[in-house]
């Protein structure tokens, strides 16, 4: 999302909070800007709160190469504050200054060209939020976007008012579209509506084409892989989310989580609320359903309860991302660990009248367990087995503590020496990780 909004923007304003400073979000927003080699005026917000520290905001900027002018950078830096309206004034004027420097322009007077910000499924139909970069778009104009088309029925200002045209760098909310968009896919306006018709059946056939081979080439060239690793753990996901750029986004991050012992496999992903054909769709592929700030359908919960698919909705990308990494680990086998629980030195051996020997020891280190155990001689281990007998004076004891003596007798072993080294251990289950 960030590096689309980097590439349709002619200046970009990276806002920091000034009690906060450089936050990762920030730094992948500066990174993507200058990669769109767009440049960038920095808000410093925030700037009449308790804990604010502009200077320190510079500093950091600094570091990540962004020198302010008052240093003698390049960089313009503005203190604002949003909640009390200081500073935005400035901040405008220097907006207005980089743009007379930059001489932007635009022809209003042609047939409308720009940019899908964002997309959605609402009640009234399919909207797209669509910034113009040249021309002028108005109520009536046919609008093809990608593979969706349609007549404006709407256009919707930044506050919630309808207007009736949109100029160069105005954003606004279409409406009238056959379907929602793909974020960041190019829009036209055409004279006719059987041109946007032909373009858009063009278009569609093309990406058919397109998707049959990516799916044939995809299947034979996995083929033997998938045969082979028939074993992996999979963690299969259906996606649904309020807007095509969130779709986008965590359908990209969830494919980006990488390991080598199991694997993300987003098997649908669509805007709009949560259904019953997800719910079933999931059930048969044993799916989870993620939703990011979409509703549910009424039938989908109970159908869910009933289908035993589990739903999780969120707010936070980063929370739902956290989640399915602590998924995917769940979904691996434990990892089994050794650990040494005390060790003990055979002090002396009694031969006893049934047959067989009894070790007598002294523990010196940790505590001596019934269970596992090695013998270790001249630092060499020459068995391997488990404690039967545990014994402190006449008592049968489960373990015994450092510092204390104790008789004990190891299954399949009676050949013990004076100064032998015997090490207690147990097996225990680790969580993996990716």
């Amino acid at each position: 999302m960030r590096a689309r909004g980097a590439d349709v923007t002619d200046i970009v304003i990276l806002v920091c909070a000034a009690d906060d400073g450089i936050m990762p979000q920030t730094r992948e927003a500066l990174n993507h800007a200058k990669a769109a080699e767009v440049p960038i005026i920095i808000a410093v917000n925030k700037c009449d709160s308790a804990n604010a520290n502009p200077m320190r905001v510079r500093q950091e900027f600094q570091g990540l190469g962004m020198a302010p002018e008052e240093w003698g950078g390049e960089t313009i830096f503005v203190d604002v504050s949003a909640l009390k309206g200081d500073g935005v004034d400035t901040l405008l004027s220097m907006i207005l200054l980089q743009a007379e420097i930059m001489e932007l322009k635009a022809n209003p007077n042609r047939l409308a060209v720009g940019n899908v910000v964002e997309s959605s499924v609402e009640q009234g139909g399919p909207a797209a939020t669509v910034l113009v970069r040249k021309g002028t778009l108005r109520v009536g104009d046919v609008v093809v976007c990608g593979t969706q088309w349609g007549k404006v029925r709407a256009l919707i200002s930044h506050d919630g008012t309808r207007i009736k045209s949109a100029g160069p760098s105005m954003a606004v909310k279409v409406l009238g579209l056959n379907g929602a968009p793909d974020a960041g896919t190019e829009f036209n306006v055409v004279v006719k509506e059987r041109e946007a018709k032909d373009l858009v059946e063009e278009r569609l056939l093309q990406n058919k084409e397109s998707n049959e081979l990516a799916r044939r080439k995809n299947t034979l060239e996995s083929f033997f892989q998938q045969i082979s690793s028939k074993d992996d753990k999979v963690l299969n996901l259906i996606v649904k989310t309020d807007t095509q750029g969130s779709n986008e986004a965590i359908v990209d991050s969830l494919t980006k989580i990488e390991s080598n012992k199991a694997a993300v496999k987003v098997i649908h992903s669509a805007v709009g609320s949560i259904t019953e054909s997800d719910i079933l769709l999931a059930s048969t592929s044993d799916a989870i359903i993620l939703g990011f700030h979409t509703k549910m359908d009424s039938g989908a919960a109970p159908l869910a309860k009933r289908e035993g698919v589990q739903i999780k909705q969120y707010t936070i990308i980063y929370e739902l991302l956290d989640e399915v990494k602590d998924a995917l680990t769940g979904l691996l086998e434990p990892e089994l660990k050794e650990v040494t629980t005390g060790t003990a030195e055979v002090r002396q051996v009694f031969a006893m009248s049934k047959g067989g020997t009894v070790a007598g020891c002294y523990v010196r280190d940790g505590k001596l367990t019934k269970g596992k155990v090695r013998v270790l001689r001249n630092s060499e281990m020459i068995h391997q087995g488990v404690i039967n007998t545990l014994r402190r004076f006449q008592d049968e004891v489960n373990e015994v503590r450092n510092g204390m003596e104790c008789g004990l007798r190891i299954s399949d072993f009676n050949d013990y020496k004076e100064g032998d080294i015997l090490e207690s251990f147990m097996i225990e289950k680790v969580a993996s990780k990716l």
